[in-house]
């Protein structure tokens, strides 16, 4: 009889999308990001993606100091691969996204693939509250916001890390970025297996049409073909939607606070567990299994949690 499929989930914990008046389940403190990745890698998720925030403002911070207060705590506390931000803020340049990943050596590091509009101002029509005067201005402030990613970013990133053994999550909001992902294949600068994160219904990306995922994995599967593992991200309340039907194309998925605050209609995610223990309801129920860390390591080729500076 044929062995079930392994599926790697990859939880989000944070972020730098949300802010903190919109969930008061958003973890912004390193005891609360601590919290809720061990939660989420004992809900089943195979890899902890991570950003760090200021603990007062709950504002995106880069700083590799940021990272340190919970790094080595959650390495402590659980096996799963922890997986590094490059991407940081879309106001962030790139020598300050770098800096974490070039500092801690993590066995993952996410890579966005190409620059695009990263709209959130359309958030403001939902919310009208704030907490703290940073977090209006961070949404408004993306109608005329290039979150860039040029090639010489993407190269800087590549040149930074790579030596250090860590691989890398590379985000594709667009058709074109697995094209740029294939460029830096073809000149030998990635090394696969690629593990392809195709982000759906970020405004200024692709959308989470059925025919939107459908044109990424052909796409992919044209490009890379056994060269590539693919995973997916939907934005807000099309996250588990988008993990659904990807999943039954072959696909991994990633779920998180840091992509969506939801858990169903009109109803806040209580953390990043929760989500993670609904993809797996529904990864199960497709006759699925979820991936270990070490399944995945195995998946990824990753270096292993040993090789890492924290």
């Amino acid at each position: 009889m044929a062995t079930a499929r392994k599926v790697i989930v990859t939880c989000a914990c944070t972020g730098a999308i949300h802010t903190p008046s919109m969930s008061p389940h958003l973890p912004v403190t390193p005891d609360e990001i601590i919290a809720d990745a061990i939660g989420a890698a004992e809900a089943g998720a195979a890899i902890l993606h991570l950003h760090a925030r200021n603990p007062e403002t709950g504002k995106p911070d880069q700083t590799p100091e940021a990272f340190g207060r919970f790094l080595p705590q959650i390495k402590q506390q659980t096996s799963a691969a922890i997986n590094i931000t490059t991407g940081g803020s879309p106001y962030m340049k790139v020598e300050e996204r770098v800096l974490p990943a070039a500092t801690y050596k993590p066995e993952v590091a996410s890579l966005n693939m190409g620059s695009i509009n990263f709209g959130l101002y359309h958030l403001l029509d939902r919310y009208k509250d704030f907490k703290h005067d940073w977090e209006r201005q961070h949404l408004e402030a993306t109608r005329d916001l290039v979150f860039r990613n040029s090639f010489k970013d993407i190269e800087y990133i590549l040149e930074t890390c790579y030596d250090n053994g860590t691989r890398f999550e590379f985000e594709c909001y667009d058709i074109a970025h697995l094209y740029n992902l294939k460029h830096f294949l073809d000149r030998g600068l990635v090394k696969p297996p690629l593990f392809v994160q195709s982000v759906f219904g970020i405004l200024g990306g692709i959308g989470t049409h059925p025919e939107d995922i459908m044109h990424m994995k052909r796409t992919a599967d044209r490009l890379f073909g056994d060269q590539y593992r693919w995973s997916v991200l939907g934005a807000g309340a099309s996250q588990l939607r988008v993990a659904a039907m990807a999943a039954s194309m072959g696909a991994n998925v990633r779920v998180g606070l840091e992509d969506s605050l939801w858990i169903g209609p009109g109803e806040l995610a209580p953390s990043s567990g929760a989500q993670v223990r609904k993809a797996r309801q529904i990864l199960e129920g497709m006759g699925l299994e979820l991936a270990s860390p070490d399944e995945a390591r195995e998946i990824l080729q990753l270096k292993g949690a040993d090789q890492v500076a924290f």
